[in-house]
């Protein structure tokens, strides 16, 4: 197993009614984080149609679609790249993704949610459960050359 050569950590995003897009370079790699609300809509005939939106309005039960654009600035490859992003309180993630590991100790330890606990008041533990997800992380396995770019994008309700 590869160790991770960088841990690029982002917390980009403070109230999940504002849009954000935010810029990152640490070790030669370019973040650029941006959050979206999806709204539905129906066309002239009938059929639905999604659509990207600022997400300075969004509400209770909107979708809210993150994306995170990297770029290799730097002038060697990068190994084992991994994009973390803080959770906004009051969203709830789409736990879809199989390569989307979860933190629910603020980054401390990952993995997926059906595995990770947490402890109780009394001295016991539970299961973790959506709300208490504090951070998401992705690895990018293959390496990254100087001027790939790339992307991944990830999907949360507002509660």
């Amino acid at each position: 197993m590869k160790s991770v050569g960088w841990l690029i950590a982002l917390a980009c995003i403070g109230a999940p009614q504002m849009a954000q897009s935010r810029q990152d370079i640490r070790q030669g790699i370019r973040l650029d984080t941006q959050m979206f609300v999806e709204r539905v809509s129906t066309d002239i005939n009938g059929r639905a149609r999604r659509i990207l939106q600022s997400a300075d309005r969004a509400g209770s039960g909107d979708q809210l679609i993150f994306v995170v654009h990297w770029r290799n600035e730097g002038s060697r490859p990068v190994r084992n790249l991994a994009v973390t992003n803080a959770v906004p309180r009051g969203a709830q993630l789409d736990l879809g993704n199989p390569a989307m590991q979860v933190s629910v100790d603020g980054g401390a330890h990952w993995g997926r949610l059906t595995d990770l606990w947490l402890p109780t008041p009394l001295g016991g533990t539970r299961q973790a459960i959506p709300a208490d997800i504090t951070h998401v992380r992705w690895t990018v396995p293959e390496e990254i050359t100087p001027g790939e770019s790339g992307r991944l994008s990830y999907r949360a309700t507002i509660r």
